[in-house]
């Protein structure tokens, strides 16, 4: 996969759409580890995302903090906000445990929203400029768009290892078994509240280092980041992925960024050609588009 995503800006011609993809890949593999794995819809994960990149704008727009602490308290702010709603919700059940993240999710986006003399509110937080990086001897220019690019994929790459060798440990099969059977699981011995709870905060660290570095990446940071159609959004590129498949999230937020930049070219009303093209995705794609192909490589 970490191949496919290093050859992907050497024959796709939109290098900006490229960043774009690979960061909503990795909010989308993080808003995963909760909906396909774990088996809990969340309506909220907008709020870790965008707890990222404003934790770390805030710090280096305001404070003149270096990127990669920056980087760092972006990720621990997104770690807490997870941390903080998983407490509150973390015991509910189905459609009400997506209600519960949606409702904290907005309050999030409105205590936000008001603190405007750190946030910028409505208007946004601007100056969010990390326009070189100096590695040893080397110095990277981010504003040119590949260099950029392979600047966040060492970042992604680490956290897709990650993710990887979550999956395959232990507790990457307990995930699993929760979703699978949630009382055979607690018969086990299996502390389901701590599990989920903890998964709910590694998977809110993962799509705070996905705001984090689209902060960086766009230098700035909008209030929509938080928004709740944030959330429907990556929940709308897992689907078409494959929830509960490894490399779905970037296959689905690669197709869904890439339908709204061709279809946006033509009409103003794109959300309504997506939304029809989503509908016939899932109509003949059940289990996402590498959920499906997966299947029928089984057959």
């Amino acid at each position: 996969m970490l191949a496919l995503l290093a050859a992907f800006p050497l024959v796709f011609p939109f290098h900006s759409l490229a960043i774009n993809i690979l960061l909503f890949g990795l909010f989308a593999a993080g808003y995963n580890l909760t909906f396909g794995y774990t088996g809990k819809l969340s309506f909220g994960h907008a709020a870790f995302f965008g707890g990222g990149a404003y934790g770390c704008g805030i710090l280096i727009s305001q404070y003149g903090v270096a990127w990669p602490l920056a980087l760092v308290f972006g990720v621990a702010l997104a770690g807490l906000i997870a941390l903080l709603m998983g407490m509150l919700a973390i015991r509910t059940r189905g459609i009400y445990f997506a209600m519960v993240t949606l409702a904290l999710a907005q309050c999030v986006y409105f205590l936000f929203f008001h603190a405007t003399s750190i946030t910028g509110g409505d208007n946004g937080l601007r100056g969010v400029n990390v326009n070189t990086v100096q590695l040893g001897l080397v110095t990277l220019d981010l504003l040119k768009p590949l260099v950029k690019y392979y600047f966040m994929l060492c970042f992604v790459a680490i956290a897709v290892w990650l993710i990887d060798r979550l999956l395959n440990s232990p507790f990457g099969s307990i995930l699993e078994a929760l979703r699978e059977n949630e009382n055979r699981a607690r018969a086990c011995g299996i502390n389901i509240e701590r599990t989920r709870l903890l998964s709910l905060v590694i998977s809110g660290m993962v799509c705070g280092l996905a705001g984090a570095l689209n902060a960086i990446n766009l230098s700035t940071v909008s209030i929509d980041s938080l928004s709740y159609h944030t959330s429907g959004q990556v929940m709308m590129m897992t689907l078409l992925g494959g929830m509960g498949t490894f490399f779905g999230p970037f296959l689905g937020a690669g197709m869904f960024l890439a339908i709204e930049h061709i279809v946006t070219g033509f009409t103003e009303r794109w959300q309504l050609i997506v939304g029809v093209i989503f509908i016939l995705l899932v109509l003949f794609f059940p289990k996402g588009i590498w959920g499906t192909v997966l299947a029928w490589y089984k057959k």
